[in-house]
């Protein structure tokens, strides 16, 4: 008989890290990621990396110029990270880390942040303007295409 490709046998798949991107800005999409990565982190008993990015571009050129407002930007970023961190915690997840970064969030995640938590999966949240829309945001976008892990991509 001669084998296909769909003659395998299944091989159960778990994942021993997962960092998480969530995002304020978007924070219906980064609210399910971020509760689908602490609930697989929960389940596998496996560290969670939790990131968020400060956009800076977002900012004006006079607020990016002014070092007291990039200050309580990076602060308002931290904080709203330690409060993901401690959900997490009060779920059971035994083992989290932090992470912040700023610039384009998908670049940075994919060229800074992977490499130094090393995860085997991405989650991040993806919303965008057109809710028709088949597409995912950019963000969402380029890390799937670009990250070294398996990633998944919750709306």
């Amino acid at each position: 008989m001669k084998k296909t490709e769909i003659d395998f046998d299944v091989q159960p798949m778990t994942f021993k890290k997962i960092l998480v991107a969530v995002d304020e800005d978007d924070s219906s999409s980064s609210r399910k990621a971020f509760c689908y990565a602490v609930t697989l982190a929960h389940a596998y008993k496996v560290p969670l990396g939790i990131v968020t990015i400060l956009e800076t571009g977002d900012l004006s050129v006079y607020d990016s110029l002014q070092p007291n407002v990039l200050e309580k930007e990076r602060q308002e970023m931290a904080a709203a990270v330690d409060a993901y961190v401690q959900k997490a915690q009060d779920f059971g997840v035994d083992d989290v880390s932090r992470f912040l970064g700023e610039g384009k969030p998908g670049k940075q995640i994919v060229r800074e942040i992977i490499p130094e938590f090393q995860p085997d999966l991405l989650v991040c949240g993806s919303e965008t303007q057109d809710k028709s829309s088949i597409f995912i945001g950019s963000q969402a976008s380029y890390m799937s295409q670009n990250a070294p892990c398996s990633v998944i991509v919750v709306r």
